[in-house]
């Protein structure tokens, strides 16, 4: 694979016309001309071998491999500082801002301009403090204990002390960073194998691994100060949630923290990333509880904040602003706008190789909720990528979801010799996966069992043996705790017993009573 092609390929139409007038700019007439070709021909449709690149750029005569190969490192070079530039242009956060002036301060007292240096590093210590970016804030007071010799410094005493009263908020940001890598990191596999597939075949236990991370990095308390630590220890608490499934638990304490932290402390302009993370995760939790219009209410209120903060926000949290409006949608019977809120997404946003993939097989569940099962193939069909990649990229229940998808769809389509492949390959990798049983995913292969029955006889989900042995379908979490996507799979089992169509079946088991939350759970 071409990294600098891959590279490339993700700008967008006017990210390509912006990086060649950069190109011109940077280069004189004949290099910049070169540097444009190539770039011209990584982003055609076809991929050109080594070779072929060699035929198209010089001459037939001279294929100058030497030179090809420096002008991929200028044009890499080029891709790096036009993105570097990009990034600073699009982050306006107080963090962005204090960079600079440390990048400003150091080249003045490289020039031998002490005093203006000094004036900087003043408003970037200013800034720093005033938005709590004590990492950063660090580095400023380093700084300035370098260069306190000189006639224009503050007094060396005055800016140790000051140093000293910032290092535990800084050394505090360091230990979250490090505990909330850690969990990540021992989360990470777990997501991937699956639901409760620990290292030792049983439930892994998340809130042990967690409170003693957080015990050993003395972290207990702090999530209650800074808006900063409230959202990693959240992100951690909710990656365990999300194996666990236990949205029950975590929505009303995420709830009660972010408004506890909004009334007592309030979110700073320099907050706003951790405030859109906190107000997704809300949302998100309030969707998985089938709470939709409340669910939708916090995603306003996260778009009136990326419509009015930086293109950097925008950019993180549109496209998942976006796949979960569209899911509310869908479970409040207004599936045709999700329909048109992720075809409009696809058709404008150049989005990362995840959000394809999460958007394509969104909107696949929505055509399929429609009847609409030729449209559902084909949206499947132009994700484009191998098993293999799409369980290293989204993990395993993501590929099954996908795969359980185009099996219903190709039956649905009247195809059963493709619909028995697929329904094969399932449970080849089920079984393969986590034993001839299935283990923890061995309601992937009950549920199988009675797709095969239908596509060998299609009149036997009406019959009384077939609704005995879906009653008996051993399920993860009883049905009014399961998540949504398993409750659509099963949602289209109960409408082909009942002979009706499978979105209304569906919009009958969601609008049941929603997940009730438990009792208050302290901050």
């Amino acid at each position: 694979m071409d990294d600098l092609r891959t590279t490339l390929a993700t700008f967008s139409p006017d990210d390509r016309k912006e990086f060649l007038r950069f190109l011109q700019r940077q280069r004189r007439k004949e290099k910049g001309r070169k540097d444009a070709q190539l770039c011209e021909l990584l982003w055609h449709k076809q991929e050109y071998s080594t070779a072929e690149l060699l035929a198209k750029l010089y001459p037939p005569d001279e294929p100058n491999a030497t030179a090809y190969y420096a002008l991929r490192k200028r044009l890499l070079r080029q891709v790096t500082d036009f993105l570097l530039l990009k990034q600073r242009d699009q982050d306006l956060t107080a963090a962005s801002t204090v960079r600079g002036q440390l990048s400003l301060a150091q080249y003045l007292f490289d020039a031998g301009i002490p005093r203006l240096a000094w004036a900087t590093l003043r408003k970037a210590e200013k800034l720093a403090a005033q938005n709590e970016q004590y990492e950063l804030l660090n580095t400023v007071y380093n700084l300035q204990i370098e260069h306190a010799h000189g006639e224009h410094a503050e007094p060396l005493d005055d800016i140790i002390r000051r140093r000293n009263r910032n290092k535990p908020a800084a050394e505090e940001e360091e230990r979250a960073a490090i505990a909330y890598s850690l969990m990540r990191a021992r989360l990470r596999q777990a997501r991937t194998q699956g639901r409760h597939h620990g290292p030792v075949g049983g439930v892994v236990p998340f809130d042990q691994i967690m409170n003693d991370i957080l015990r050993e990095y003395d972290l207990q308390d702090a999530f209650g100060r800074r808006p900063s630590l409230l959202y990693r220890l959240l992100s951690i608490a909710r990656s365990a949630m999300l194996v666990r499934r236990d949205f029950a638990s975590f929505e009303p304490f995420v709830r009660r923290c972010y408004h506890l932290m909004e009334k007592r402390h309030g979110f700073q302009p320099a907050h706003r990333e951790y405030q859109l993370g906190l107000l997704y995760m809300i949302a998100h939790a309030l969707y998985r509880n089938r709470r939709f219009p409340e669910s939708v209410e916090y995603l306003q209120q996260l778009r009136g904040l990326i419509e009015n903060g930086p293109r950097s926000h925008y950019n993180e949290f549109y496209p998942k602003y976006i796949f979960l409006l569209a899911a509310n949608l869908a479970f409040l019977r207004r599936n045709a706008e999700s329909i048109q809120l992720l075809e409009e997404l696809l058709r404008t946003q150049a989005l990362n190789p995840r959000d394809q993939l999460t958007a394509r097989l969104g909107l696949g569940f929505h055509y399929f909720a429609e009847g609409q099962y030729q449209r559902t193939a084909h949206t499947l069909l132009t994700i484009g990528r191998s098993d293999h990649w799409c369980e290293e990229t989204m993990g395993v229940e993501w590929l099954l979801n996908k795969n359980l998808g185009e099996l219903l769809t190709q039956l649905e389509m009247g195809n059963p010799d493709v619909a028995t492949h697929r329904l094969r390959a399932v449970e080849r990798f089920v079984r393969d996966r986590f034993g001839p049983d299935g283990g923890a995913y061995r309601y992937v292969l009950s549920y199988l069992a009675l797709v095969r029955d239908i596509l060998d006889d299609p009149k036997a989900a009406s019959r009384p043996a077939f609704a005995a042995r879906v009653a008996e379908m051993p399920r993860f979490l009883p049905l009014e705790r399961e998540d949504l996507q398993a409750m659509s799979f099963y949602a289209w089992l109960r409408a082909r017993m009942m002979g009706r169509p499978y979105y209304d079946v569906l919009m009958e088991l969601t609008a049941a009573q929603p997940v009730a939350p438990p009792a208050p759970v302290s901050a």
